[in-house]
């Protein structure tokens, strides 16, 4: 019977979109006969777009190599646009998860900030990101309606940042008025959140020099979690003027506000994992009368002046701030006191619950970046130079908040317990201050051979204390980083390459409420890590695919508990170590008129060693929370009965993960299916795109990720199947 009902649903489906383009042929030479009489005067129906789905692009600006093409640049770098954003549902950061191999989750609650690991190393929140090549803090919800893209790069990022995780960098690009558009996006999903949306964009001016973009969102957020209901907007503008051929100044600025709870994770019921199959992955655990959303709202501009010299020399300088105000609260379970574990739940599913808000946090980010590219030759060698100087100073002021333990519940959801005023907990300040000079020198000839140098120095000053003013430490270090790549190119559009890199955290030993490190105040050596990636990369006769593989060694800053001597314990802050990750990537695009292909695949092998940690076996065991191998797979499909329909699919594979720091406690693999369907038609004159998207298709039960946060491992429940829908209208 299968092959018929197949037949007879084609059929349909075709059927039904020749009616409906008859229907509105019909319609619309109608309508010109209403308002010509005389008929002399053409009206048509708008063309409609075939609309396929846009590929991924294997470049970006943040590597830092200019307008190098994505298959000739010997890192591993991609763009993802506006377009393969909005097919594959992307509506927040975390959600990136689901494009690229190597990204994977590193604690992604609803209603919070968005974590994410790359290459088994977390991005770190105050030095991994960008926005517009400018440094900004991640520690807030950062809106997606008003950018063209966002870029990743993957593995050690010395030579673009000079303080960073050895993961990588994100960068988001702010949509800019370059095309005329008038579109409205309407949306709804079936929990009955909804959004109404602009974009519009126009140039203006006799040469058309000036131009104004302008984007607005609003939204009502319904997610499939029981009392987590909430709001957030956006507003932004962005602005250009072309005085000259040569110049171009660039403004733009965003608001945006978010509130909606936050939604704990499950967790480790004594040393036993539950089947995710026991719980109702729709519980809040963070329901109780008094609890609060998290609101996060953040003020973020930039200014840009592009200069284009003689000889094809260019200058650009930015200049960028951005002021993040949140209030931070909830209640939250959190181990089990009185058996001495703060790690997981009492083993009948029981724990003890706090009451945790932070009012009026302020966080705010100044960069200035400057950079000079062009080229030079020496003899028959040409020398792509880029020089930079960024300085940037960021600010972290907390207030003295609460964080009280308030009673005990259960993983049923259904307890109540009492909230507390009491303001008791302390926090840490931080005001830091950064200058960085680069150079990058592209090297090549007229043979295959090209080569690649970049050295970066890095004067940092860092200056934290608690909230009550007490425990002041300080950090005043200079650190040079560099890197080289060699690159050989096997045939048109191919190359091979090797590269090698370095990057640097640095750490000052500051004391906490609850934590008196018998070194406070003291310096640690900076840890610099490094990375060494070869690989082949080809974008040849219509498909674009590489391969890498990579090692990351990575020294580890850790509390160290110590004996004192006296029968008690003491605890130190220290370098201990290092996380040594390995690992094999894969990717590869193919598309067709008919049909677009998509495939990522990641191998990852991590390992601890030469830990001084007396209370843990961690030595040769694997990173907690990252998957052994990832398949992050995308095949649309144009509908034969209708040229401008895709049917997408994506697959999100994750391997078997380590809860626990020991490996004892250990995660399945699992699998899950997302469904798309795009679709462009013409409505009453305008073009109109239609997006379904269909999440967790087979309704999926199992832990997505299990991440550590404040030592306590929490389980995290795939979210249950949900359909959301939006309709873009260009006008």
């Amino acid at each position: 019977m299968r092959r018929p009902l197949a037949i007879a649903a084609l059929q349909a489906c075709c059927l039904a979109s020749l009616t409906a383009t008859s229907t509105a042929a019909l319609a619309q030479a109608s309508m010109a006969n209403t308002h010509d009489g005389s008929g002399s005067k053409e009206s048509t129906l708008p063309a409609t777009t075939v609309i396929a789905p846009a590929p991924r692009q294997a470049r970006a600006s943040i590597s830092g190599l200019g307008d190098t093409p994505g298959w000739q640049a010997p890192v591993q770098a991609q763009t993802f646009g506006q377009t393969a954003l909005r097919d594959a549902g992307v509506t927040r950061l975390a959600d990136l998860t689901k494009l690229d191999a190597s990204t994977t989750d590193a604690y992604n609650p609803i209603g919070y900030w968005d974590s994410l690991n790359v290459r088994g190393f977390e991005l770190d929140k105050a030095y991994n990101f960008r926005r517009e090549g400018l440094p900004i803090s991640a520690e807030t919800r950062i809106a997606l309606d008003n950018k063209a893209g966002i870029e990743l790069l993957k593995g050690t990022s010395g030579m673009q940042a000079g303080v960073s995780a050895p993961s990588g960098l994100v960068n988001f690009l702010v949509k800019r008025p370059d095309v005329s558009l008038r579109e409205v996006t309407f949306g709804l999903n079936d929990r009955g959140g909804w959004l109404l949306a602009t974009d519009l964009s126009e140039r203006f001016g006799e040469q058309r020099q000036y131009g104004l973009r302008v984007n607005a969102a609003h939204e009502a957020l319904r997610p499939t979690m029981q009392a987590a209901d909430g709001r957030r907007r956006l507003a932004a503008v962005a602005g250009d003027w072309q005085l000259t051929r040569d110049t171009r100044l660039e403004a733009e600025f965003e608001h945006s506000f978010q509130s909606q709870p936050s939604v704990p994770g499950f967790s480790l019921l004594g040393s036993a994992l539950p089947s995710a199959k026991s719980i109702d992955p729709t519980i809040n655990l963070n329901n109780q009368a008094w609890s609060r959303p998290v609101e996060l709202q953040g003020n973020t501009g930039s200014l840009r002046w592009t200069q284009n010299w003689a000889a094809g020399w260019r200058s650009q300088v930015s200049y960028g701030e951005q002021r993040l105000q949140s209030t931070d609260r909830g209640g939250f379970p959190f181990g089990c006191a009185s058996e001495t574990n703060c790690t997981s739940y009492y083993a009948d599913g029981s724990f003890d619950y706090y009451d945790f808000h932070s009012h009026g946090e302020h966080r705010s980010t100044r960069a200035l970046h400057a950079t000079l590219s062009g080229e030079l030759s020496t003899g028959a060698i040409r020398h792509g130079l880029i020089f930079g100087l960024l300085r940037s100073n960021h600010e972290t002021q907390l207030n003295t908040s609460t964080y009280s333990l308030v009673g005990t519940g259960n993983v049923s959801g259904v307890f109540t317990v009492g909230s507390s005023n009491s303001l008791d907990y302390v926090s840490t300040n931080r005001n830091e201050r950064s200058t960085e000079i680069s150079i990058v020198d592209a090297i090549s000839h007229d043979g295959p051979w090209r080569a690649w140098v970049g050295l970066r120095h890095t004067q940092l000053k860092r200056d934290t204390a608690l909230t009550d003013g007490s425990a002041s430490a300080s950090l005043d270090e200079g650190v040079s980083t560099g890197w080289a790549a060699l690159g050989y190119q096997l045939a048109p559009e191919t190359q091979a390459y090797v590269s090698w890199g370095q990057g640097i955290e640095a750490s000052v030993v500051q004391n906490q409420q609850y934590t008196t490190y018998t070194n406070a105040g003291e310096v640690l050596p900076v840890r610099r890590s490094r990375q060494l990636e070869a690989g082949v990369k080809s974008a040849a006769r219509g498909h674009q695919w590489g391969v890498s593989a990579f090692q990351i060694h990575r020294p580890v800053a850790e509390k160290i508990a110590q004996d004192d001597g006296l029968g008690g314990t003491t605890y130190a802050y220290l370098n201990d170590g290092e996380a040594v990750h390995r690992g094999l990537e894969a990717s590869w695009q193919w598309r067709s008129p008919s049909w677009q292909t998509s495939l990522a695949g990641a191998v990852l092998d991590t390992e601890r060693r030469g830990s001084q940690r007396t209370d843990l076996a961690i030595n040769g065991q694997p990173a907690v929370n990252v998957p052994e191998h990832t398949l992050k797979a995308s095949v649309a499909w144009r509908l034969p009965c209708f040229a401008s329909a895709w049917l997408q699919t994506d697959l999100v594979h994750e391997g078997p993960r380590a809860v626990t720091a020991d490996n004892s406690v250990r995660l399945s693999s699992w699998t899950r299916t997302d469904i798309g369907l795009k679709a462009a038609t013409a409505l009453a004159g305008s073009n109109v795109v239609w997006r379904v998207n269909v999440h967790n298709v087979f309704n999926l039960r199992n832990w997505r990720e299990a991440p550590s946060y404040a030592g306590h491992v929490y389980l995290m429940p795939q979210a249950p199947r949900s359909v959301s829908a939006t309709a873009s209208v260009a006008f």
